[in-house]
């Protein structure tokens, strides 16, 4: 059974993410250590508790559509009742509607732990938070009255209503529309596919964040406005009023994440109400909405590179926990009595130490590029803008890296099982299942390569990513400076790392300059991976050199060392794709005629 690791969680915000010096600092107002522990070990203590038990059970039975209304599993109903009197939904958002406005390190650490006791589980709750930041950015003043503090305080849950049966990752030829009321609202009509917990029985309403096109928009993604669609409509006095014109239409079946509801939905064909079509509530500018509902995405990316390490964390633990016990063979030097435990083979070892090093990697940059959001939150003015360029730097690999590691991970756990892993009730089956959405969840991690490279790497002329570069080789000096000997090779190969993600970077950037987009392009999924296995190197490193005074010391630098000898040596391999698989690319690719 999954227990949150909730000191190793602690100890890679404060020592590796860059939390103590915030907290020493003040850049997070009164907010203290006590407070950051007491809040990691019940989120923990829920997580492994409440959760976790749940998960499997709720992966069994699914949500199911029984006579328009979606029943989710057993026992979940409760949970979610026991989540909104923890006050979890409320970690960050402002005080002025319920919430703690705590820092977003906090959200993404509980957020780990909550969706590795179950990701379909904690997808509900993901969603609301974004849904919260969106409309308390970008809606009006009645508008937040209205819905946030009901949202923030769980009462409500939100969503996100983008895909449509052809318009996924192209927006801007999405087809819902919306017409414009006398009244100041608007009624819209359309279909949205695969919309995650878009109907289900924890709450009373649901608010639908909506993209849809005016019938006077130009044309493309400049044309798409945002609009607010409740479920029930709400009466002035705050009561629930009539069932607006949208409904679920079905269930998707999926391969994994069972217990949360992805839904069909439609809008405005008359099926509640007189007049068709479902009253929304412009959020923003008219022909502004895919810049509003960004608030929402790129939060939700982050969001979903945490699920990648949630599932790589609860995949590890299954999987040594069954390599103690699993007894096979007699591994080299064993000297009991009968078959050694396969956790003594080396390459069993070996997956599992892969399978650690790719999950704290994946944690660490994720927890990075949370701090990197809380610091532009908390500076002004120029430090603000760097520190928002380093968030924006950093999403994408945090997306793309961890979610992939997920995969991979959960998959070496089956693999660690062996036979029994292919079999559902060992429950190594299902983190795989689960997993395998994230890499496809708000962007494909193809898109995140394509906006790494195009949007990100430019920032400022390429100073932010330089300027980042050379921070990491600053790690790199000073392992070789610490002189431990348990560091083994470390510096050397993180220097190498180091220098592979600089030479790519460079040339990246001069086929931007030049206007060679494709062939920037055809090692941009290759760059994104050698940037996130030279985080995970350096981010390993931090932790391995860093006095936290826990007696794990010596743990963390051989896990470092591990990570640097047997992983890094891909970042080489990775430059050369970068560098010179364009060419092969294009000669080849008539071949898929």
């Amino acid at each position: 059974m999954y227990k949150a690791p909730v000191e190793e969680i602690a100890f890679t915000l404060k020592h590796v993410a860059g939390m103590a010096e915030a907290l020493e600092t003040g850049a997070f107002g009164e907010l203290g250590e006590d407070l950051v522990g007491a809040i990691l070990a019940e989120s923990g203590r829920f997580a492994s508790e409440e959760v976790a038990p749940l998960g499997d059970a709720g992966d069994r039975q699914g949500s199911r559509l029984v006579d328009g209304a979606v029943e989710t599993p057993e026992g979940w109903r409760d949970l979610y009742r026991n989540w909104i009197a923890g006050g979890w939904n409320g970690l960050t958002a402002p005080e002025a509607f319920g919430g703690q406005n705590l820092p977003h390190m906090l959200h993404v650490a509980a957020m780990e732990m909550w969706n590795s006791g179950s990701m379909a589980f904690a997808l509900g709750p993901t969603l609301t938070m974004g849904a919260v930041e969106a409309l308390e950015k970008h809606g009006t003043d009645a508008l937040k009255a209205t819905f946030l503090p009901k949202m923030v305080s769980g009462e409500w849950m939100g969503t996100m209503n983008l895909t449509e049966p052809h318009a996924g990752s192209d927006l801007g030829v999405l087809k819902t529309r919306a017409e414009r009321r006398e009244d100041g609202t608007y009624r819209i009509f359309g279909q949205k596919i695969f919309i995650t917990w878009g109907e289900h029985d924890f709450t009373d309403n649901i608010v639908h964040l909506v993209l849809a096109r005016l019938p006077d928009a130009p044309p493309g993604t400049k044309g798409i406005s945002l609009f607010l669609v409740p479920k029930f409509l709400v009466d002035e006095d705050g009561s629930l009023g009539k069932r607006n014109d949208v409904f679920c239409h079905s269930l998707e079946h999926k391969l994994g994440i069972h217990g949360s509801p992805t839904c069909t939905m439609i809008y405005g064909d008359g099926k509640f109400g007189g007049e068709k079509g479902a009253i929304g509530y412009l959020v923003g500018e008219e022909n502004r909405g895919l810049a509003c509902m960004f608030t929402m995405m790129n939060n939700a990316r982050l969001a979903v590179g945490m699920q990648g390490v949630a599932i790589a964390e609860a995949a590890t633990q299954k999987a040594i926990a069954y390599a103690k016990e699993r007894t096979q063979g007699r591994a080299p030097g064993w000297s009991g009595e009968g078959m050694s435990p396969i956790i003594e083979h080396p390459d069993i070892a070996r997956t599992l130490l892969t399978m650690k090093a790719l999950t704290q990697g994946s944690r660490a940059i994720a927890y990075a590029c949370a701090h990197a959001v809380d610091m532009a939150h908390a500076a002004q003015g120029e430090v603000a803008r760097r520190w928002q360029e380093r968030s924006s730097l950093l999403t994408p690999i945090a997306k793309s890296f961890a979610t992939d590691a997920g995969v991979d991970v959960a998959s070496m756990g089956i693999q660690v099982h062996g036979g029994m892993g292919f079999i559902e009730e060992t429950g190594a089956a299902r983190y795989l299942r689960d997993a395998r959405i994230a890499p496809i969840y708000e962007g494909t991690n193809g898109i995140q390569a394509i906006d790494l490279v195009t949007r990100k790497l430019p920032l400022s002329d390429g100073a932010q990513v330089r300027g980042f570069i050379a921070e990491l080789r600053e790690v790199a000096a000073a392992v070789a400076a610490s002189n431990r000997e348990g560091f083994g090779e470390t510096a050397a190969r993180l220097d190498a790392a180091v220098t592979d993600l600089e030479e790519a970077t460079e040339w990246l950037l001069s086929r931007l300059r030049e206007g060679k987009l494709a062939e920037a392009l055809a090692g941009a999924t290759a760059y994104q991976r050698l940037f996130g296995l030279a985080l995970t190197g350096v981010y390993l490193a931090k932790g391995g050199l860093a006095e936290a005074g826990d007696g794990r010391q010596d743990r963390r630098v051989a896990l470092c060392r591990f990570a640097a000898e047997n992983l890094l040596s891909e970042t080489g391999a990775l430059k050369d794709r970068v560098v010179n698989g364009a060419e092969s690319l294009a000669a080849a690719r008539s071949i898929l005629d």
